[in-house]
């Protein structure tokens, strides 16, 4: 194997925008093949406004039938608020069961102890709804999810096909106060090569930042020159609201598949 063929990302500077919690796992991806890494801390994980909602349904949740959880950061939620029940995942009612969508949040609940009945071979919310093993029927369903700016197409779709969903505020995510001045600096420069999304809110927040530092215009200006790498639909489909374009996508919709995305962005622009 060659050094390029080791290391495709080499000389290249990329920002990753990740919730301040998570930077490092993706930063340890994109230096293994070569990258220069940029944290772009996009989200700060919060608690919700109020936490009785979720404290209210983990206190009946034996007259659940299905648990649903579309990340990490709802496991944490869950499995922090039974334990200030006295409770925890790893000691679910049998009679609950749980879904998880993504690689990350499924591993979560292995290491709590809580293997998850069910994982949709998409890292999507879509095909957690397209590949479920039941029908929804009758069901009662737990839906934990971000306070704010997610999608509601679960909840939709389980009740349209006659389950009973309560969806409750879990966790919130919300928008740093600035962006890091080394990072900051690339960006004025023209220095980075790829920016990746890892969900719609990291592309709103990150606009919202790179506005406020610099200003709309040389903002929009900057990010045209780096490409642009998404883990997924709904976050391309923000890319293509807020800043006109999508590079590559990630394919699976997970962080490992965000890093191959950005590899192949950079092989794509190395060929035109």
């Amino acid at each position: 194997m060659t050094t390029d063929e080791a290391s495709p990302l080499q000389g290249r500077t990329v920002v990753m925008t990740r919730a301040v919690e998570q930077q490092s796992e993706g930063r340890r991806l994109l230096e293994a093949l070569g990258a220069k890494v940029l944290d772009l801390p996009a989200l700060e994980i919060g608690p919700p406004d109020h936490w009785g909602a979720l404290d209210d349904a983990l206190a009946e949740w034996d007259t659940f039938h299905w648990l649903i959880v579309s990340s990490a950061n709802g496991v944490e939620a869950v499995e922090d608020r039974l334990q200030k029940q006295g409770r925890t995942l790893a000691h679910r009612p049998a009679s609950l069961k749980i879904a998880a969508v993504g690689r990350k949040t499924a591993r979560r609940l292995e290491e709590l102890g809580s293997e998850a009945d069910f994982v949709p071979p998409e890292f999507v919310a879509d095909s957690l709804i397209e590949h479920f093993p039941v029908s929804g029927w009758g069901l009662r369903i737990l839906l934990p999810r971000v306070q704010s700016g997610g999608r509601t197409v679960l909840a939709e779709a389980f009740g349209e096909a006659g389950a009973r969903v309560v969806e409750v505020p879990a966790y919130e995510s919300r928008c740093p106060e600035a962006i890091p001045a080394a990072t900051l600096d690339a960006l004025r420069a023209g220095s980075v090569d790829a920016i990746c999304f890892t969900s719609g809110k990291t592309v709103l927040h990150t606009t919202h930042l790179l506005a406020q530092s610099m200003g709309e215009e040389e903002a929009t200006t900057q990010l045209q020159r780096a490409a642009v790498v998404s883990i997924g639909p709904q976050t391309s489909e923000r890319c293509r609201k807020l800043l006109g374009r999508v590079d590559q996508e990630a394919h699976p919709h997970d962080l490992e598949g965000l890093v191959m995305a950005c590899v192949q962005a950079m092989q794509n622009g190395d060929s035109v």
